[in-house]
């Protein structure tokens, strides 16, 4: 059976909080960056308006950017969020550190991360 887009987005709900505890219990924090995109600003999916990827999963509530910080310090480099991007793809998602945006966290939907 094929997941519904808002069975994705509730799966993607559940995981995120998953990476969230992952980060605090490993002792950094974090802070929301972009997750959704409204398509009133941005385009509907497949329309390029504004920043970002015309098919971005941020549009359908399926990706988020996270801020990391370690001792009050923002860590901005993709290197620095790579042990959240492997817990991340260990529990079936896709990481942005392959595409050089180390802090987006997403999952595929219609080809799209």
């Amino acid at each position: 059976m094929t997941e519904t887009l808002g069975q994705k987005q509730r799966r993607f709900t559940r995981m995120a909080a998953r990476l969230i505890e992952y980060a605090y219990d490993s002792g950094y924090e974090l802070t929301f960056g972009d997750a959704y995109r409204d398509p009133r600003l941005h385009g509907e999916s497949g329309v390029k308006l504004g920043y970002g990827h015309p098919r971005s999963c941020h549009k359908v509530r399926l990706a988020v950017d996270f801020d990391l910080f370690k001792n009050g310090i923002f860590l901005s480099n993709t290197a620095d969020h790579k042990f959240l991007g492997v817990f991340w793809e260990n529990i079936g998602g896709s990481w942005g550190g392959h595409f050089k945006d180390g802090n987006h966290y997403s999952i595929e939907h219609e080809g799209s991360l």
